[in-house]
């Protein structure tokens, strides 16, 4: 059996059928690292697809993740159980999170707000389920600024916009961001005040 540190690097073509893993693994690879140390406490993951983020979380988390196909959920699951990490692996929609007020110390998405419908919904959903002071750990694609390439954006049924004007937009408080990949990633990490 493959050890928790040769399991965390193997990469399962069904895994690439996650949100936007159009990225470069690398990339990629050491965002995730950086965003999931950052995670504290009862944790929500928005999105979590087939269960790529899940190495990366420290032994402390309690982590509730969701996604909206059952089959990712279920591969999550599969994936946690090999890592030997527990959770509750849920069908769930971010733009209308099944869970109280305050639920949770820290939110992660990953690539996942460019693929809902209304943004601003799911970004407030994530804002009402963390407790005051709980953290937004982000990364997702922005929408392009440059001619031709923003008239396609603007066409599409949901243009992206940046990860961070959503995030504000909703109440939150950003600490940090940077852009990666000539500007078309950007990590967001914030929190609600």
């Amino acid at each position: 059996m493959a050890s928790r540190s040769e399991r965390r690097h193997r990469v399962d073509p069904a895994d690439r059928q996650d949100h936007g893993e159009r990225v470069p693994g690398p990339v990629l690879h050491r965002t995730r690292e950086l965003l999931c140390a950052g995670a504290r406490g009862r944790t929500l993951e928005v999105g979590v697809g087939s269960g790529r983020n899940l190495p990366f979380y420290p032994p402390q988390v309690r982590l509730t993740a969701i996604d909206t196909d059952p089959a990712k959920i279920e591969r999550a699951r599969e994936h946690a159980a090999e890592l030997a990490l527990p959770g509750r692996f849920l069908v769930g929609d971010v733009q209308d999170l099944d869970f109280p007020d305050r639920s949770f110390d820290t939110v992660m998405c990953t690539l996942t707000l460019g693929a809902v419908d209304d943004q601003a919904a799911a970004m407030r959903e994530m804002y009402r389920v963390l407790e005051p002071g709980g953290r937004l750990l982000m990364v997702d694609r922005i929408g392009r600024a440059r001619l031709p390439f923003r008239l396609v954006e603007q066409r599409r049924r949901n243009p992206r916009r940046l990860p961070r004007e959503v995030a504000v937009e909703a109440g939150f408080r950003v600490g940090h961001h940077d852009r990666l990949m000539l500007g078309t990633i950007e990590r967001v990490v914030a929190h609600r005040p």
